[in-house]
């Protein structure tokens, strides 16, 4: 019951003021998993690209985290390909960072902060951390490349 009422107390905290380039609503397929867009930021390979993410909640929400994976393929060392992301706030302790305090928005906004920012020295895609480390020039051809193909409307 606790999730549930939690989790309509943030989604209507997400719809009356999300923050800046995020959307997310409730998925109509099942109820504890959610919808999410991430939009690129400005300045980054991933500029103008729409970005879908989907968050399962699960029945312990607040106490576990939820689990949040990209729909929309995005070329990023911190993301692998089934859309897994490798952030320490979706993690419990002691190897992650999440506590009942965060609320979706704030994950998603740190998602929107990874894409932005890639940590190159947690990579769960090595070959493009590598490429991010030594040929970022050629990652940010790949990334705005991968989301012209994927992310784009």
């Amino acid at each position: 019951m606790q999730r549930a009422s939690r989790l309509a107390r943030e989604l209507a905290l997400l719809a009356a003021e999300p923050p800046p380039g995020v959307t997310c609503w409730p998925s109509e397929r099942r109820p504890g998993e959610l919808r999410a867009q991430i939009l690129g930021s400005a300045d980054t390979p991933y500029e103008k690209g729409i970005f879908n993410l989907e968050i399962v909640v699960p029945e312990r929400y607040p106490f576990e985290p939820p689990k949040i994976r990209f729909l929309t393929p995005i070329y990023h060392p911190n993301i692998d390909s089934a859309g897994r992301i490798c952030l320490d706030v979706l993690k419990l302790p002691p190897q992650g960072a999440w506590r009942p305090a965060l609320n979706i928005s704030t994950l998603l906004t740190s998602i929107q902060l990874l894409m932005a920012e890639p940590n190159p020295d947690d990579p769960l895609m090595a070959d493009i951390s590598s490429e991010y480390k030594y040929n970022k020039p050629l990652f940010l051809v790949n990334a705005r490349e991968w989301t012209k193909k994927y992310a784009s409307e």
